[in-house]
C-alpha cells in the first residue's frame, strides 16, 4: 500500500475547503452537537479540536467549554482554518499544523477531540503519542464520526484518490494503538449513527 505524504492531504482538504459546509446534512451537524454533549465535558475546560475543518464543532465546544474555558483549533490546511476563522467565534485560538507534531506543551489540554480526522492521519501511532503528551493527566482523548467505523471506510475507499486508503482501524487495534501511546481505559462505541473511542491519560 503506498503511503501518502502529508502534503497531498494538505492540498486535497485545501481543494475541498470552499465546498466542505454544503456537504454537511443538518442531521450530521445534530448528531455531532450530540456527541459533544452526550460526552459532558466540564465548564473551564482547555479542549483541543484536531483536524478542526471549517470549524463544525466549535461552536459547540465553546459552549461546553464556557467562558472560563479555552478552545483550539488545529489543522493542517489553511484553506480550512481561514473558513473557520470566518465564522468568527469567540474564544477559540486557530492553530496551523499537523498532529503528529504541534508546537504546544506538555499537559495542555483536559479534552482532545479528533472528529471526522483519524483516518486520515498517516503517521497514526505518533499521532497517538503526541495527543497523550498533550493531555493533562487524568485528560481525555475523543476520536468520532457521525456514523460507524464501516460507514467511514466505505465512504473513503470510494472516494478512491489521496484519501482511498484512510481508513478507521477495527477495535482490537485502536485499543492496542491507544495503550502504545500510555493511554487507558479505551471505550468503543461504534453504531449505525456514530462512532466514538474514548481513552484516559493516567
Amino acid at each position: 500500500m503506498a503511503i501518502v505524504h502529508p502534503t497531498a492531504h494538505r492540498e486535497y482538504f485545501n481543494q475541498k475547503a470552499g465546498e466542505w459546509d454544503s456537504l454537511l446534512s443538518e442531521e450530521t451537524i445534530q448528531c455531532l452537537s450530540t456527541i459533544i454533549k452526550e460526552l459532558a465535558i466540564k465548564p473551564g475546560s482547555h479542549i483541543l479540536d484536531v483536524g478542526t475543518g471549517t470549524g463544525v464543532l466549535l461552536p459547540f465546544l465553546v459552549e461546553a467549554a464556557g467562558k472560563d474555558g479555552r478552545v483550539v483549533a488545529l489543522d493542517i490546511a489553511e484553506e480550512m482554518l481561514a473558513r473557520a476563522k470566518a465564522k468568527n467565534i469567540e474564544n477559540v485560538e486557530y492553530v496551523l499544523g499537523d498532529i503528529t507534531c504541534t508546537p504546544f506543551e506538555d499537559n495542555t489540554f483536559d479534552e482532545i477531540i479528533c472528529n471526522s480526522c483519524f483516518p486520515h492521519v498517516i503517521d497514526k501511532p505518533q499521532a497517538l503519542r503526541e495527543m497523550a503528551r498533550l493531555l493533562k493527566p487524568g485528560g481525555r482523548l475523543v476520536i468520532c464520526h457521525p456514523m460507524s467505523r464501516e460507514a467511514v471506510n466505505e465512504l473513503h475507499k470510494s472516494i478512491g484518490g489521496v484519501v482511498g486508503n484512510d481508513l478507521l482501524p477495527d477495535d482490537q487495534e485502536m485499543q492496542n494503538l491507544c495503550r502504545q501511546a500510555g493511554l487507558e481505559e479505551v471505550n468503543i462505541v461504534n453504531t449505525h449513527e456514530k462512532y466514538v473511542l474514548t481513552a484516559r491519560k493516567p
